[in-house]
């Protein structure tokens, strides 16, 4: 059976480095824990180790994460880190401390039911700098402060963006001061200052490791960086993090040499993706079959540590590589053993079929 090894104690371990960096810059950070959806062996030894006091707050993207969180360690700052559906207040305000919003109508929905709750929640607002996702227009900021300053049991806490996620813009310094500006902006109109300056992650670490993050961003949401060890800014290792966090491990449930093309008709009713190799030569070569799928993770995002493997297909539930000459001599039952991109971990963590299993002295 495909299984997913995590290794917690390299995690705990790259949770403290980033705090002992962050404690030495001036910064807060959030530890963004979505890639561990609702897995809760794995989030119990996470939200109960020591090391997870040394961050400002735990943020997550999915409401039932963000209850789990809670209930494991109650006494944890939470954050939610999504525009909130209408249909969810309830959940957000009950499991979450703080929000980042972005549309009116839902932060008085929020207001309306902490009231209800006889709570204060308090939100960040996130601005459209660039990366066309989440966001207000810029030019709309003031009279949105405006609006929800005058909110019941609504505390504004911060102005952040969000940049390398969708389009990969760069977290430049130009950019990130452009929202500094507008914070003092807000500061200078409303008299009022906010806490959090939240504009950046782990795609800006490397500029805060260099001195180049100006001095008024004050909050990172970081997850790549604590899972991974790697920063999506240029995908290399930072901070000397554990790069080896997870490790997924495969099953060869068949090995034979097949043809390298197809033979017959082929259809549109394919399920899975080919390899896209014109170059493929006639003739044939080993190819083994492993026990996941399209279903289970994108072979896109799996690097194999066998070096003389490449993808050839997949379907919803199988992936097969070719070997070449197989001069490993692999066999049915063998492991093929693999190092996961970012999107790998997220998707083998949410897969009901993938085994998750826990190593907590490497």
């Amino acid at each position: 059976m495909a299984r997913l090894k995590v290794h917690i104690d390299r995690l705990i371990e790259n949770i403290e480095t980033i705090s002992a960096f962050m404690k030495n810059h001036d910064k807060e950070w959030s530890l963004v824990v979505k890639v561990l959806g609702t897995d809760k062996a794995v989030l119990t030894k996470l939200m109960q180790d020591p090391a997870i006091l040394g961050t400002h707050s735990i943020a997550v993207s999915q409401w039932k994460s963000l209850r789990m969180v809670k209930d494991l360690n109650p006494s944890l700052k939470t954050m939610y880190i999504k525009p909130p559906s209408p249909k969810n207040v309830s959940y957000i305000v009950k499991y979450a401390d703080i929000s980042l919003n972005t549309t009116l109508s839902t932060i008085k929905a929020l207001s309306d039911e902490a009231v209800r709750q006889n709570k204060t929640h308090q939100i960040i607002v996130m601005i459209e700098m660039g990366e066309l996702r989440e966001g207000i227009k810029r030019e709309g900021l003031i009279p949105f402060y405006k609006s929800i300053f005058k909110l019941p049991n609504i505390q504004v806490v911060g102005i952040g963006t969000n940049l390398g996620c969708m389009y990969g813009i760069q977290p430049t310094y130009d950019k990130l001061i452009q929202l500094v500006l507008y914070e003092q902006l807000i500061e200078a109109k409303f008299k009022r200052g906010m806490e959090l300056v939240s504009g950046a992650s782990s795609i800006t670490m490397p500029i805060l490791e260099k001195g180049k993050v100006p001095k008024g961003i004050n909050h990172f949401r970081i997850g790549e960086a604590a899972f991974l060890g790697t920063s999506p800014l240029d995908n290399k290792p930072i901070l000397g993090l554990n790069t080896g966090a997870f490790t997924f491990e495969a099953t060869i449930v068949e090995l034979y040499k097949k043809e390298n093309q197809p033979d017959g008709v082929i259809t549109d009713a394919a399920v899975g993706s080919t390899a896209e190799d014109e170059s493929a030569e006639e003739g044939s070569s080993y190819k083994a079959i492993l026990d996941f799928g399209v279903l289970d993770v994108d072979a896109e995002h799996l690097i194999p540590e066998e070096q003389n493997m490449k993808f050839f297909g997949n379907s919803s539930d199988l992936t097969v590589y070719d070997l070449g000459d197989n001069p490993a001599n692999y066999k049915a039952g063998d492991t093929i053993r693999f190092k996961l991109k970012y999107m790998a971990v997220a998707k083998l963590m949410y897969s009901r079929f993938i085994e998750k299993v826990i190593i907590e002295k490497s």
